[in-house]
């Protein structure tokens, strides 16, 4: 008896790409003011580490609309999350807010943007006391 074969699915995001205007201004702020592992730079190319997922940072010289998508960064804790990256000089387009709850944890988020416009947040599920 042969086995029966799992149906397809995508599960894993290994990269996610993000255009950005200025490839020299961007790399400072995610590896500096978000604190992002920084993997290498290629002309044109920028490559960090998010906890196996890689984020590439590609350079562009056309006019971006950067409101098409948004990468939520899970933190352990939102408010010192909050705290560090305001400490930082990272904007944020408001404080930390609880989103839902769920029957095990709440969903706790903040957004805030890149230096082009991009849409980013962190996000934390804090158990319920």
């Amino acid at each position: 008896m042969q086995p029966t074969a799992q149906p397809f699915g995508l599960s894993t995001v290994r990269q996610i790409a993000l255009t950005v205007s200025n490839l020299d201004r961007a790399v400072p702020f995610y590896r500096d003011a978000l604190g992002m592992s920084f993997l290498f730079q290629v002309p044109n190319f920028a490559f960090f580490d998010c906890a196996g997922v890689r984020l590439m940072l590609s350079a562009s010289d056309k006019p971006l609309q950067t409101d098409g998508f948004v990468v939520y960064f899970k933190v352990p804790e939102i408010q010192q999350a909050h705290r560090a990256l305001l400490e930082r000089g990272v904007t944020f387009e408001g404080d930390p807010h609880l989103v839902a709850r769920m029957p095990d944890h709440n969903l706790w988020m903040a957004v805030f943007r890149d230096p082009d416009r991009n849409m980013l947040a962190i996000m934390s599920e804090a158990p319920l006391s």
